[in-house]
């Protein structure tokens, strides 16, 4: 398969005949769970990214302001904490929080309790930019899975939660970037 523009990705039956015929050993119930959530990850990463876009942030923007509203009220972090649940370095987090503070998403100011410490704060905007993805994001999912009946979309959802808990179980330090494959 030729990587040109348009050019059609073969269907997981396609694929799953290819890898058999080229390793006999393969059981396609696996591989078509694997392929499938394979893609659906891939496509839904392509969808994200250009909603945050068009909302005029960055996918490692939202990242950060997901971070903040996860923490809670009032939506405040260190920045190597927020590094560290990024994945990310230290300086690269430095680079991010400075361009998210002129923009006006996140403000930066020294602990009141630690004058050593910074600490990172969501702004008003920057919340308001969190709800509007969450919106976008919102009507999309609803989208992808209109299919689904609420049983459906209930068994799913405990399905993957059983798969994910088993590769937590065996990646405990995968949840940031991989880094460490780079």
């Amino acid at each position: 398969m030729s990587e040109t523009p348009g050019a059609q990705e073969p269907t997981l039956d396609e694929q799953i005949a290819a890898y058999q015929r080229e390793y006999r050993d393969l059981d396609p119930q696996v591989e078509k769970v694997v392929s499938a959530l394979d893609r659906l990850n891939r496509r839904m990463n392509v969808a994200y990214g250009r909603q945050v876009v068009a909302l005029g942030i960055s996918k490692t923007e939202w990242e950060v302001l997901k971070t903040l509203v996860l923490a809670g009220s009032p939506y405040r972090m260190g920045p190597g904490e927020l590094a560290k649940r990024l994945g990310l370095t230290p300086a690269a987090m430095t680079h991010r929080i400075d361009r998210m503070a002129g923009e006006g998403f996140v403000t930066r100011d020294r602990d009141e309790n630690n004058r050593v410490r910074v600490i990172v704060e969501l702004t008003d905007e920057g919340r308001a930019k969190w709800l509007e993805a969450m919106r976008m994001a919102t009507t999309f999912e609803a989208d992808l899975l209109q299919d689904l009946s609420s049983e459906d979309r209930a068994a799913l959802g405990e399905m993957l939660d059983v798969l994910l808990r088993r590769v937590e179980d065996a990646q405990p330090d995968a949840g940031g970037r991989l880094t460490d494959l780079e």
